[in-house]
């Protein structure tokens, strides 16, 4: 058998966990796969942004999210009780990265038009994919109850990265532009 495939073919099933089969549309692995999505365009942002806070932050999200798809993971194949913790200290860590940037630049209680900073652009499409992520976790959420900072984690996931987006077009002089609405 080789590393990265078996050469058997899945049939569109995933083995989880000594011999247990989930569908790959299931919620549990949809809600996988999103979160795998957004880590994987987290570390791309990551490398490409010149700003070591970011970098930061952007690492400790990545972290966290491993943290949240062991949890699904184990909350699928009924081992809940070996999931590293998601403390609620995470979630208000969040919000204190988001309550500063709120105050660097300002609340904005429009829409606004993402393009203007290449960095200020990858944000704003992890912010999307962040979306998306929370909403397969909720409709998970629906089947199997997910510790409650999970879902509190990944909804202010995207107001994060909404935060860094327009700092960055911030710090590079980049003026925000809304809809016109014409």
């Amino acid at each position: 058998m080789g590393l990265f495939y078996t050469g058997k073919g899945d049939k569109g099933v995933s083995e989880v966990w000594d011999g247990k089969k989930l569908d790959k549309t299931s919620v549990e692995l949809v809600a996988l796969g999103d979160l795998d999505e957004l880590n994987s365009l987290l570390g791309l942002v990551r490398s490409r942004t010149p700003d070591k806070n970011n970098k930061k932050v952007l690492l400790s999200v990545q972290d966290e999210l491993f943290t949240i798809q062991a949890n699904i993971y184990l909350l699928a194949i009924g081992r809940l009780e070996k999931a590293p913790e998601l403390g609620e200290e995470k979630v208000r860590m969040v919000e204190r990265i988001i309550d500063a940037l709120e105050e660097f630049v300002g609340p904005e209680r429009g829409f606004v038009i993402s393009g203007e900073d290449p960095e200020e652009a990858w944000l704003d499409f992890a912010r999307a994919v962040a979306r998306r992520a929370e909403r397969s976790a909720i409709e998970l959420n629906k089947k199997m109850a997910l510790p409650e900072n999970v879902l509190a984690y990944l909804n202010r996931l995207s107001s994060l990265l909404f935060a860094m987006g327009r700092a960055s077009a911030k710090k590079r002089g980049k003026k925000e532009k809304g809809p016109s609405y014409k």
